[in-house]
């Protein structure tokens, strides 16, 4: 299963939870794809756990029309996130025109930021259930779920039905 040729975008945010980044960003290079990770600056930010991620972008100077997915992974990092009017807005770009959009954990919080929530089967960390059902989504308790161009997980226990998702979609 190569992904050689296919660009895909890993968003990063202080206090992300360590496997939901590095596992799909080791994952989608060793499938061949040209992995970016962006974030308000181009700096390096700290996990949950303390363990650094530099990113190679600035939201700002992203453009979502470079990029076939994005992925926004969990930990508090997607509520620093979504106060980033760049990150927003380049997520919500890559939504409407049709990239694969997919977050685990608490990452569908960005997913309720842009609008892509609601009439969406969704399901996210249980925590968060509310707050994606208020934005619109229809929420079931699965592994991974794909409604469209949205893919979502609950937690690091379902990456690889997550990453496994992503790329099915990524191969057409």
């Amino acid at each position: 299963m190569s992904l050689t040729g296919k660009n895909v975008a890993i968003l990063l945010e202080q206090v992300y939870e360590d496997p939901e980044f590095w596992y799909p960003y080791y994952r989608f290079k060793e499938a061949g794809a040209k992995v970016t990770v962006i974030a308000p600056e181009i700096k390096e930010y700290k996990s949950k756990h303390g363990y650094p991620a530099r990113a190679d972008l600035a939201a700002a100077d992203a453009k979502a029309g470079d990029y076939d997915a994005v992925i926004v992974p969990g930990g508090f990092s997607p509520d620093y996130m979504r106060r980033s009017p760049g990150m927003v807005n380049f997520l919500k770009q890559a939504y409407e025109q049709g990239s694969i959009v997919a977050a685990i954990c608490h990452g569908p919080w960005m997913l309720a930021s842009i609008g892509a929530a609601d009439g969406k089967k969704m399901t996210a960390f249980f925590s968060i259930m509310d707050d994606i059902v208020n934005a619109g989504a229809i929420f079931v308790d699965d592994e991974v779920v794909r409604d469209g161009n949205v893919i979502t997980s609950r937690t690091p226990e379902d990456l690889p039905a997550f990453c496994r998702e992503i790329i099915n979609a990524l191969q057409g």
